[in-house]
């Protein structure tokens, strides 16, 4: 497959192009062109002379039609698309393989929203203000929708926040994450191929912050879609114009309270997978977990023990389990944070190392002081804390107790413990037995206090993504 793309916006000459380096290795495996302010100013023209057209809007068998093409196309393209996501995110192939899959059944999640949508009868005639009428609702599109997307999933956060916008009938510009924006502009490519119109959907890459920042703040926009650092999503929602919807996705410092009455055997293996996947580049990642103090020293160690079983490296070998960070500077950044930690106080189990300039190895901590970084940020890394506690509300008040809430869970086989967790946590999910990264792209996924805004999953992003529009209808017949 050819990896440099053309530019997306149609009329517009390359201004720029950007080179695209893997996580592993750091050579070039592609590159995408940018645009400048000049071009900003083209995708959010031609985007809103779209919407402004209603001549122009996609009628729903052709967007059905459009998507059925394209799943189609992704699923012969799947080891493909496999490999490229695996390359320029550096999640192993054994992941990016489930992540291709997920991709392409959501495009299929959003054709069934589509075939269900509909309006609804509002009631009237109940008094006499209301007599004589009738009132019903349809659904139309918002708007146009910028979408401004993460690393870590590179075609999976692309389709959450793409193909729901196609579905829903709106046109989209879409700016994907510096470090992996091959896979979004394949998946426009493909839309393209599908049948979709270029003018429908832009992949672009901005030369700047100021640039992106430009498209963010556009009048023209009807609704934003932010997944990332918190940081930065909150200060671009500050600046979005009156009118413009949005949402937002960040990340957490996942909890799991495990009691003394767990099964280990089938947890602690969970737990494994739900911290170290994707080299904790996951924003419901386990990092905390609460053990009874009866059995926090076993589970450390047990933890300790998958930690140091697991095969990290090149994410394109079949046998990896673990990939590299993103960059290495975040391989510098979780040491740092993992060696403060320790010389506040927590007990090193196992990893703390850097392997080479890429790979950070699987990591416990045994009881991070409570001030530290990596118990109270989110540290995007392999690294697992874990720190024993003697009752139940207080490991709950203990893993409340931060700026930021996401997924939960609680390890138990008492169903009074597992409630008392569910009704107390501060978390817009509880996992019962199981890990906190667990998500079908079908179900609510939102972040809560600083973690987030709005609700996440396919069927909910498309909701967000329309109008409903209601007729009043007066007549003496009624």
């Amino acid at each position: 497959m050819n990896n440099d793309f053309p530019m997306m916006v149609p009329g517009l000459d390359d201004n720029g192009r950007l080179n695209v380096t893997s996580p592993w290795d750091q050579k070039v495996i592609g590159s995408v062109p940018t645009i400048n302010a000049e071009g900003a100013e083209r995708a959010l023209e031609i985007a809103h002379s779209i919407y402004a057209d209603r001549s122009r809007w996609l009628p729903v068998p052709q967007r059905l039609e459009i998507l059925k093409r394209t799943a189609a196309i992704m699923e012969i393209m799947t080891e493909q698309l496999t490999q490229e996501a695996a390359r320029e995110g550096g999640k192993p192939l054994i992941d990016s393989k489930v992540e291709v899959l997920r991709a392409i059944d959501g495009v299929y999640n959003a054709m069934d929203c589509l075939k269900a949508d509909a309006g609804r009868e509002i009631p009237m005639n109940l008094n006499a203000a209301s007599s004589h009428r009738l009132a019903m609702t349809q659904k139309e599109p918002i708007g146009v929708v910028l979408a401004i997307s993460a690393f870590n999933h590179p075609l999976n956060l692309i389709v959450h926040q793409v193909i729901p916008a196609i579905a829903s009938g709106c046109p989209v510009i879409v700016k994907p994450a510096e470090d992996t924006p091959l896979s979004c502009f394949r998946l426009v490519t493909i839309l393209r191929e599908a049948g979709l119109p270029e003018e429908y959907c832009m992949a672009v890459m901005t030369e700047s912050m100021e640039v992106a920042e430009q498209l963010v703040t556009d009048a023209r926009l009807g609704f934003f879609s932010f997944i990332g650092s918190a940081k930065v999503g909150w200060m671009l929602r500050s600046k979005l114009a009156p009118g413009t919807r949005c949402a937002l996705e960040h990340g957490g410092a996942a909890p799991v309270i495990i009691a003394e009455d767990a099964d280990l055997d089938e947890m602690l293996p969970l737990i494994a997978k739900g911290g170290f996947y994707h080299a904790g580049q996951v924003c419901v990642s386990v990092q905390r977990v609460f053990a009874h103090r009866s059995i926090a020293d076993t589970v450390a160690a047990r933890l300790a023990e998958f930690a140091s079983s697991l095969n990290c490296g090149d994410p394109n070998d079949e046998t990896t389990e673990v990939g590299p960070l993103i960059r290495p500077r975040e391989v510098e950044r979780v040491s740092t944070w993992v060696n403060e930690a320790v010389e506040e106080g927590a007990t090193l189990v196992t990893g703390g190392d850097k392997l080479g300039d890429a790979c950070y190895a699987c990591t416990v901590l045994y009881e991070p002081s409570a001030e530290s970084k990596v118990s109270q940020l989110e540290i995007f890394g392999p690294v697992i804390c874990v720190y024993a506690y003697d009752d139940i509300e207080d490991a709950v008040t203990r893993a409340n107790d931060i700026a930021f809430s996401f997924q939960a869970a609680i390890a138990t086989s008492n169903l009074d413990t597992a409630l008392y967790c569910y009704k107390n946590l501060n978390a817009s999910a509880v996992m019962v037995n199981d890990h906190t990264a667990f998500r079908v792209d079908w179900m609510p996924f939102a972040g809560l206090k600083q973690s987030g805004l709005g609700i996440g999953g396919i069927p909910y992003t498309f909701e967000d993504m329309q109008v409903e529009k209601m007729m009043v209808i007066r007549s003496s017949i009624l």
